[in-house]
């Protein structure tokens, strides 16, 4: 027997995996100090030297002479540093409510403008993944890349068959750059972590995790290519988001061929509005975008940075990258519209069981502390102060919590947070005084109103029903809210309703509104007047006969006239009870 003697893939390892490991690239760093000590080096100096000169600035008076040398400095120290820092700055340069104006200018540059690598090099890459010459590939390619980023160039060309396309050409040797990184930043990350004064625990490494398995999926442009696909499936019924089509014949590993947008970065705010197209539109449609995303189909962009998302002219927008994506189980979908009602609604209770179920606070967790910091710290959310609702907002105030309260943030959060916060900022960057409330709060609205799954009215019933009693209030302001959007049209929203009344799903929904019609021993005429008054510019008798009509189409004759009206309506059974007693289950 020599099974003793057999090397392991760990001890094996002659360069580090191509498929993000922890355990894996430490162990293969942990053979080679010299290599961790020198690249630590390196990082301590480049940062020492810019915090000293951010002292001495402070030290001779001289901060706002030099800001702007030094945020040259900052953006040359992480363009030096490499792609992981490249990254860093690339989501900071998103956040013009977080990073001076002097400072973003700089920032930005890391998005796009920067230094390519030899054009002799990328060349030989293509050739090598593709197995041809690039000028038997190519009937055109430009002689320089016409973009440059962190982890690769963009040449544009033209195939034989005369598709205009871009060509990303991976830089070399991103694995050992990147592993390499991830695995200071983690070691350094578990000597800080007890001395940092938040409750975070083990969490920081799992982020790093998160984003060390996302990161190298990115250099996986296969991965990506399938990644534009699915997205471009996601989108294929709202014809104002792009995708751009792949030409996998001339795609693998490290080389990716995609269709050429004509189009203007969300950088480029001049050139958009010189342009003609409507800022405020690119503004909705990235924000519908992202909830949608998140919220129906779970597979959401990781990375929206501007440098991403191209404003074309017809008001349309382009999403280019698709290298660092993730997807959302049914179930987490369903928690976070959950959690989202529960704020609406100023449900605490259930909301702090949403942060458990979630897994922002441990299972052992009594929560019963905790619910009336939730009202403090969110009671205004939903009140008069709406309009000053960001993602900002919700973070600042949710790192207050996590100073004296078990909040921890599960990994993939960290990737959703960072797509929030970095779409608002690139809105913020379009129109300073956007407001992420006057277009999420529509659309959500919208999704509650339309009721077009199970989940959706189950949680519609969760806003209009309070211990057992109908909310005529939170149903006049949904409404309010969905018609601030100008584009959003009653006439459907009506006939689903129609058709859900009908149903014999909607037999609870029939009773609790009749009950709520007489509740308190009197007629509620003026509460339908006023919903009559909100929607009667939309639905006008006509529309409104075409509404019911159509929905009557959608059954037969013989569902219809089985239905009992009177048993409909005062008819009772145990389910009914249940729901009566639980409106919201």
């Amino acid at each position: 027997m020599v099974a003793h003697q057999t090397v392991t893939p760990l001890e094996s390892l002659e360069e580090p995996p191509r498929h993000y490991d922890p355990n894996q690239i430490a162990r293969y760093y942990s053979r080679r100090p010299w290599l961790a000590l020198w690249r630590f080096w390196q990082i301590f100096w480049a940062f020492g030297r810019f915090v000293l000169g951010l002292k001495w600035d402070q030290w001779t008076q001289k901060v706002e002479q030099n800001l702007p040398k030094r945020a040259i400095q900052l953006r040359q120290l992480l363009t030096h540093l490499g792609p992981s820092f490249i990254k860093i700055g690339q989501a900071l340069s998103t956040r013009p409510d977080l990073i001076r104006k002097d400072f973003l200018n700089e920032l930005t540059l890391l998005q796009d403008q920067l230094p390519p690598f030899p054009n002799a090099q990328a060349f030989a890459i293509i050739e090598a993944e593709l197995g041809a010459p690039v000028t038997e590939l190519y009937r055109e390619i430009s002689p320089h890349p016409v973009a440059a980023a962190s982890l690769g160039q963009v040449y544009r060309g033209r195939l034989r068959s005369g598709e205009e396309v871009a060509i990303k050409v991976q830089r070399p040797n991103l694995v050992p750059k990147l592993s390499l990184d991830l695995y200071l930043i983690r070691t350094i990350l578990r000597w800080i972590v007890p001395w940092l004064p938040i409750n975070m625990g083990h969490d920081l490494s799992l982020i790093v995790d998160e984003f060390g398995t996302k990161l190298f999926e990115e250099i996986d442009y296969l991965h990506e290519g399938r990644n534009a696909e699915q997205f471009a499936h996601n989108f294929q019924d709202w014809d104002v988001v792009k995708v751009p089509e792949i030409y996998w014949r001339y795609s693998n590993r490290h080389v990716l061929t995609l269709e050429w947008i004509e189009g203007f970065k969300l950088t480029a705010t001049q050139c958009i509005f010189n342009a003609d197209i409507s800022a405020d539109e690119i503004v909705r449609v990235g924000v519908i975008s992202g909830l949608r995303q998140l919220l129906e189909f779970g597979f959401f962009h990781a990375d929206p940075h501007p440098g991403n998302l191209f404003a074309l002219a017809d008001s349309r927008m382009a999403y280019i990258d698709f290298g660092m994506m993730d997807q959302l189980d049914q179930t987490t979908k369903e928690i976070l519209v959950d959690a989202l009602v529960h704020l609406i609604n100023k449900d605490y209770i259930l909301l702090a069981q949403d942060f458990v179920t979630l897994g922002f606070l441990t299972p052992e967790t009594d929560i019963q502390p905790i619910i009336p910091a939730l009202e403090m710290v969110f009671g205004d959310i939903i009140g008069e102060s709406v309009k000053d609702f960001n993602f900002k907002t919700i973070t600042d105030r949710f790192s207050e919590l996590m100073y004296e309260y078990p909040f921890r943030i599960p990994a993939k959060f960290a990737l959703i947070i960072r797509s929030l916060v970095t779409q608002e900022g690139v809105a913020l960057c379009l129109n300073p005084d956007f407001k992420i409330v006057e277009i999420g709060y529509p659309y959500v609205a919208q999704r509650l109103l339309m009721g077009e799954t199970p989940a959706f009215r189950r949680r519609l019933f969760e806003v209009l029903f309070r211990d057992g009693k109908f909310q005529w209030e939170r149903l006049e302001n949904l409404i309010e809210i969905a018609r601030t959007d100008h584009q959003f049209d009653f006439v459907p929203t009506a006939r689903l309703g129609i058709r859900y009344l009908l149903s014999e799903e909607g037999q609870f929904l029939r009773r609790q509104l009749l009950l709520a019609l007489i509740e308190d021993d009197r007629l509620h005429t003026e509460e339908v007047q006023r919903l009559w008054n909100l929607v009667k510019d939309d639905l006008s008798p006509t529309h409104l006969l075409n509404a019911a009509l159509g929905a009557l189409a959608d059954f037969s004759g013989e569902a219809v006239s089985s239905w009992p009206p009177v048993a409909a309506f005062m008819g009772s059974n145990q389910r009914e009870e249940s729901l009566v007693s639980s409106p919201g289950r």
